[in-house]
């Protein structure tokens, strides 16, 4: 396998996007490294894409004797960035509106999700799994779309399922505020919908 150049570049960008929605969620959680001497919220955006390049580079190196683990790798930066983009849109959605409980926190969950999904479908056609359009038909397209949409909206679902569970069956626990317990409800439930996104894609949607 072939590394290429592009894969370098769509990697740094990955990693420079997923920099900066890291920071702004930060900032809207109040939570703020340096006050406990980690890292300072400008590391995110200056060294974040690097560290998601030596990823893919490691991967690579893997995928030597584990083909799989290319694949995977990619699939994880994407992953990552629409778990960002998921959570940099409820925290815009939370922060426009001081309300992160509740109904409306499900239904913000339910849009942020969706945001992802979108930016998820064109990033694992195009560079995860590498299946274009010269070689399908517009109906082979649509029903492509079609079934990327019904394994998305398990995904939605179970996503949207878990972090309403965590956010308001369980509560904040243990003294943490509001806006971060919402966060993290988000962090369980789109791992879950990662996992199964991947199975989805890589089998059902993108199978060659």
């Amino acid at each position: 396998m072939n590394f290429k150049k592009s894969d370098i570049i769509i990697s740094l960008i990955i990693g420079e996007a997923a920099g900066w929605l890291l920071l702004a969620v930060f900032k809207n959680i109040s939570l703020t490294f340096p006050a406990i001497g980690i890292v300072p919220l400008w590391f995110w955006p200056v060294f974040f894409p690097f560290f998601c390049l030596a990823w893919f580079l490691f991967a690579f190196f893997l995928s030597k004797k584990w083909l799989v683990f290319y694949q995977a790798a990619k699939f994880v930066l994407v992953g990552g960035l629409n778990f960002l983009v998921d959570i940099g849109v409820l925290n815009l959605l939370i922060f426009l509106t001081s309300i992160a409980t509740g109904w409306f926190y499900s239904l913000f969950k339910g849009i942020s999700f969706a945001v992802a999904v979108i930016n998820s479908y064109f990033l694992n056609k195009f560079w995860t799994f590498k299946k274009g359009t010269t070689d399908q038909s517009a109906g082979k397209i649509g029903k492509e779309f079609l079934t990327f949409l019904v394994v998305s909206l398990i995904g939605i679902g179970l996503n949207n399922l878990i972090a309403s569970l965590v956010v308001n069956w369980f509560g904040p626990q243990w003294g943490i505020t509001e806006n971060l317990w919402a966060n993290l409800g988000a962090v369980a439930a789109s791992f879950l919908a990662m996992f199964w996104n991947f199975i989805g894609y890589k089998f059902i949607v993108f199978k060659k």
